[in-house]
């Protein structure tokens, strides 16, 4: 299986622009830029992709995990930040931090960090990272859902 992505750029690093695009369609000429990546300004940015890219596929991967536990989880939600530093060769990706909460039901404490765990090492965008990953996570009970 291979995915594809493109980019184009046009201009110097501080004043050009560029977009990107997914084969599927779902990015289409999305733009990104120094100001997208370094400050605030509309658009997408590496970081930002990577971190969504992350998020994805812990999500799945801790599904798989907790499937192997015979556990389904009623939702899984992850967000991932992605910490781009200045280094004295460059900038460098230092760490991709994960924050999950899951709802499993019959899930145990225990049953749910081993899987936790596992689908940290065991996503496939995890072994990409050469990275410090975290993740925090959160076993929701039934007592800490909310109505509406």
């Amino acid at each position: 299986m291979k995915r594809t992505g493109t980019a184009q750029w046009r201009g110097d690093l501080k004043s050009g622009n560029g977009t990107v695009s997914t084969a599927s369609g779902v990015l289409s000429n999305s733009p990104y830029s120094f100001q997208t990546r370094f400050e605030e300004a509309k658009g997408t940015n590496p970081e930002e992709l990577l971190a969504a890219a992350h998020a994805g596929c812990f999500s799945m991967a801790l599904s798989a995990q907790l499937a192997q536990a015979h556990l389904t989880a009623e939702n899984i939600d992850t967000s991932c930040s992605i910490t781009l530093e200045k280094q004295p060769d460059g900038f460098a990706i230092t760490q991709s931090h994960l924050e999950v909460k899951a709802r499993v039901p019959g899930a145990s404490q225990e049953a749910f960090d081993r899987a936790v765990e596992a689908a940290k090492t065991g996503c496939p965008v995890s072994k990409l990272y050469k990275t410090n990953i975290t993740v925090n996570s959160t076993l929701e009970s039934e007592r800490t859902r909310t109505a509406g």
